[in-house]
């Protein structure tokens, strides 16, 4: 752009340089200005990226932190959940073995026999009472004329009788004053019950 003008001045410039020839043609004192005004601003954006990141990275390590407490404190209140479950579970598992190993077996006139002699054990001598079997396990119990049929020895009002409430080798006494269950369901039950926590 050229000046065109006169412009009145009150007193005369004193000391006054020029700086530029025209367009294009800086001098060597401009051009180390512009440098050192260019590197100033370069270290000032610098300083301040610098501090903003280190403000964002201040800010990600607290929120990095406080998100690894909530995972710590939820897999803290977790774990006795998780525990009390695979506890569950491994009981459950372990009488579905069992149930699953006692009922895959061949049922045999000694097991049925056994059965009856433990259920029978804990009746009184004198008692009156029935022994409620399986059909299938009666009818084995009778095809090899099993001893524990025969009526004991002083007590001759023991009965042996089929029942549908009863599976395969377990039975069921009943007495006037209550009932022996020794069906192998009810077994299995009880050791259920009892590794319960």
């Amino acid at each position: 752009m050229r000046w065109c003008k006169t412009i009145p001045l009150s007193q005369p410039f004193s000391e006054v340089r020029l700086m530029a020839a025209g367009p294009g043609q800086e001098t060597e004192a401009a051009r180390t200005q512009d440098r050192r005004l260019e590197q100033a601003a370069y270290e000032r954006g610098m300083a301040e990226g610098e501090r903003r990141l280190a403000a964002q990275l201040v800010q990600q390590r607290a929120q990095l932190s406080e998100l690894q407490n909530g995972v710590l404190a939820s897999l803290q209140q977790a774990m006795p959940q998780v525990a009390a479950q695979c506890e569950s579970a491994l009981i459950e598992l372990a009488v579905e073995v069992a149930q699953k190993l006692v009922f895959d077996l061949p049922i045999s006139a000694e097991m049925v026999e056994a059965a009856v002699r433990s259920a029978i054990a804990q009746v009184g001598e004198k008692t009156e009472f029935d022994v409620l079997l399986h059909a299938e396990d009666l009818a084995l119990l009778q095809q090899c004329n099993s001893p524990v049929l025969l009526a004991a020895p002083g007590n001759p009002n023991i009965r042996f009788r089929d029942s549908a409430e009863v599976g395969r080798g377990g039975c069921l006494v009943r007495t006037r004053f209550g009932a022996i269950d020794a069906r192998r369901e009810t077994k299995l039950d009880s050791i259920r019950q009892a590794l319960a926590p």
